[in-house]
This record gives structure tokens, C-alpha cells and sequence, in this order.
């Protein structure tokens, strides 16, 4: 493939020997355990995997949309879509934002800690009533002494219960109604007013501990404001394309995984006297998936080229999510089918990547929110 090179396939190598060594071996217990063991997250720092996109100042690596692409693609393998869901949000959906936003005093605080894997993060902008609306959030942040003051409820927020730092979205000025007057805040576990509310019992994503958060009252310094009060709105539409980029290479990743499962099924799994690959309704049904699958891994890479240059790919990742979201469902539903009564077992890894695959059509902007995103590009 043209967007590659010889440094992102050996870093692809890397993730994926990491999955097998690490991942493939120990992904039943995360899942019965409901997270992901923080010495593993730690390792994977170790290695380098968390400081992909961070300035080299800090211990990162400096590298672009092009290496989240394969390393989300590669998470895709492990068939432990939860374990890839804990790592993903750490790295490209809630620390992007003390990059971009971040003065250099919390860059300097926080970011060693981030990339070593120490200091796991999340993202607490869902409300019970406002997900992909983001305008719609009610979490309040007044002005208290020389600080804020935090007053609500976020919800299913992956990381909540075993991160570190979140950064919550919050409305600070309450004159402001819409997608004005909303800032973005720095919090740290243990502070006085935060706490957990309950951890979710998900249908997948096993392996994430995924919780309600409450902020009662809760008191940060003046210093926890990140970025420009008012201007949080903005840099959450900001950071959510890298978020939907990497949904797509996970969604492209499990897609590729469950296909390859299934070919190796059907081509040992007798009925009617030959193996069910023989079968043309299911051998040809399998190669149009795969010929999709091509495709969408060739528009992802094109996607994260294109925000590697600079350009503003609302459109392009819009498609790609609403693409490969649906595109996981297909795949997967397929494959369990073709697996009989073996996919349907809890804890086979066809079931889990069916199971696991359903929140792609969901999380990180809908299927229906990403179709009106390119229809008012489109035809308006």
C-alpha cells in the first residue's frame, strides 16, 4: 500500500507479536474481570506504543494519523475489542486533548506520565441526556474562589473506573445555551466530589471498566481550565475526527480477523459430505466481504494521509465511520453465521468479535449522525 513504509510496517510487526505474547493469552481473564491490568498498560508504554502522537520533547514519537491507523487496525486482531477500547481511548480520544490544548505547564505535568502508561486517561463528555449532541451537555462549571466548582453526571465513560485523569466537559458560563460557553477541565482521581457513581455491566467491550461518573461539588484550582474558557465545544469536534479514525481501523481490524477466523472454519467444518467452503452461497458470500473489507482499509489509510496533510476531512471521516461501523456489522453477523452453533458459544472468539463489533455503529458518532454529517456536505 502506497501510505506505508517501512517503519509502519515494522510497528505493525511490533503490536502484533504484543498481541500474541500478551493479549491472546490473558484476554479471557480481562474480560471476567471487567478491565485491563494496569502492569500491561504499563508495559505497553514501555514499549513506546502510548507516545505515538505526542511531541518528542516529552518522550513521544512524534508520528501522525498514519501510525494510529495501524496501530488501532492491529488492536483489531486481538479479538479482545475491550482491551483495544481501554487502549485507544488512553491514546487518541482523551489525551489528544492535553496536546492540543494543554499549556506547557500540564503538558509538563501530565504528559510523562500518560506516555509511560503510569497515568491512564478518559474522556467524560456523554451525559445521560446528550451524547453525539454534544451542545446538549448540562454538567456545570462555576467560578468558586480561585477555581471551579463541577456539578454533574457523565456516562459511559470507558476508563472510569481504574483512570487516572479525565478531562470533562463542563458548561461554564450558563448564559450560553448550544455549543457556546461550554470549557474543558482537568481532573484528577481522588479529588474531593468526584467520584465513580457505578460501573456498567456492557453487552461488549468486556475487558473495559466502563462507569458513571458524579462530580458533586467538586473543586479544581483555577490551573484545571484546559484550553480558553468557552472554547470546548470546539475542541471536541476537533479531536473527534482522530476518535472516528480510529474506531474505523478497530472496526477494519475485527472486520479483516473475523474473516479470516471463518475461512479457516469453513475449510475444515464438514456438512453434506464437503467442507462448507465447497458451499458457492457461502465461499462467495465470505469473498465479496473480503473484496469490501479491501476497499474500506484502502479508503482508512487514504483518510489518515489526508489529515496527515493538513486537510479538513469532516466529510471523508464521516464517510469512513458510517462505512466501516456498518460495514464490522455485516461482517461479523456473517461469519457467526457461517460458524453454526460453535458461534454462538459465550467466549469463542467469532461470538466476542460479533458481540464486541456492535458498539462500531454506535460509539463516537452514530451511523445516523455521521450520514447527516456528509448529507449536509453533500447535497445542502
Amino acid at each position: 500500500m502506497i501510505y506505508m513504509n517501512e517503519d509502519l510496517l515494522a510497528f505493525r510487526d511490533q503490536t502484533l507479536r504484543f498481541i500474541e505474547e500478551f493479549v491472546k493469552p490473558n484476554g479471557d481473564s480481562w474480560e471476567e474481570q471487567g478491565f485491563v491490568p494496569r502492569d500491561i498498560l504499563q508495559k505497553m508504554g514501555g514499549i513506546g506504543f502510548f507516545g505515538l502522537r505526542f511531541p518528542e520533547e516529552y518522550g513521544g514519537l512524534g508520528l501522525g494519523p498514519l501510525a494510529s491507523a495501524v496501530f488501532a487496525e492491529a488492536l483489531g486482531t486481538s479479538t479482545y475489542s475491550g482491551f483495544a477500547a481501554t487502549v485507544l481511548v488512553h491514546t487518541d480520544m482523551a489525551s489528544p486533548h492535553l496536546v492540543h490544548a494543554g499549556s506547557p505547564s500540564q503538558r509538563e505535568k501530565y504528559l510523562p506520565g500518560v506516555i509511560a502508561g503510569e497515568l491512564i486517561t478518559g474522556i467524560a463528555i456523554t451525559e445521560p441526556d446528550a451524547g453525539s449532541d454534544v451542545a446538549g451537555l448540562r454538567t456545570s462549571a462555576r467560578r468558586d474562589g480561585d477555581g471551579w466548582r463541577l456539578n454533574g453526571t457523565k456516562m459511559f465513560i470507558t476508563n472510569g473506573v481504574h483512570g487516572g485523569l479525565f478531562f470533562v466537559a463542563a458548561r461554564s458560563n450558563p448564559t450560553e445555551t448550544g455549543h457556546r460557553g461550554i470549557s474543558m477541565f482537568i481532573v484528577e482521581k481522588g479529588t474531593d466530589g468526584f467520584s465513580v457513581g457505578k460501573t456498567l455491566d456492557k453487552h461488549g467491550w468486556l475487558s473495559s471498566d466502563t462507569a458513571e461518573l458524579i462530580f458533586d461539588d467538586c473543586w479544581v484550582p483555577g490551573e484545571a481550565l484546559l484550553g480558553e474558557e468557552g472554547q470546548g465545544f470546539y475542541s471536541i469536534m476537533q479531536n473527534f475526527q482522530g476518535e472516528r479514525l480510529v474506531l474505523s481501523a478497530l472496526a477494519i481490524g475485527e472486520s479483516q480477523t473475523a474473516l479470516d477466523l471463518t475461512y479457516g472454519y469453513t475449510q475444515t467444518r464438514k456438512a453434506f459430505g464437503a467442507t462448507l467452503f465447497d458451499k458457492d452461497a457461502i465461499r462467495q458470500r465470505l469473498a465479496m466481504l473480503q473484496a469490501r473489507v479491501a476497499a474500506a482499509r484502502v479508503f482508512l489509510y487514504h483518510v489518515a494521509w489526508l489529515m496527515e496533510q493538513g486537510t479538513d476531512v469532516v466529510m471523508e471521516i464521516s464517510e469512513l465511520k458510517a462505512l466501516a461501523g456498518e460495514l464490522v456489522q455485516e461482517v461479523t453477523y456473517s461469519c457467526q453465521q457461517f460458524h453454526g452453533g460453535t458461534g454462538y458459544i459465550r467466549g469463542t472468539a467469532i461470538e466476542r468479535l460479533r458481540r464486541d463489533g456492535r458498539i462500531a455503529s454506535i460509539g463516537g458518532g452514530a451511523t445516523e449522525v455521521m450520514l447527516e454529517e456528509i448529507a449536509k456536505r453533500s447535497y445542502i
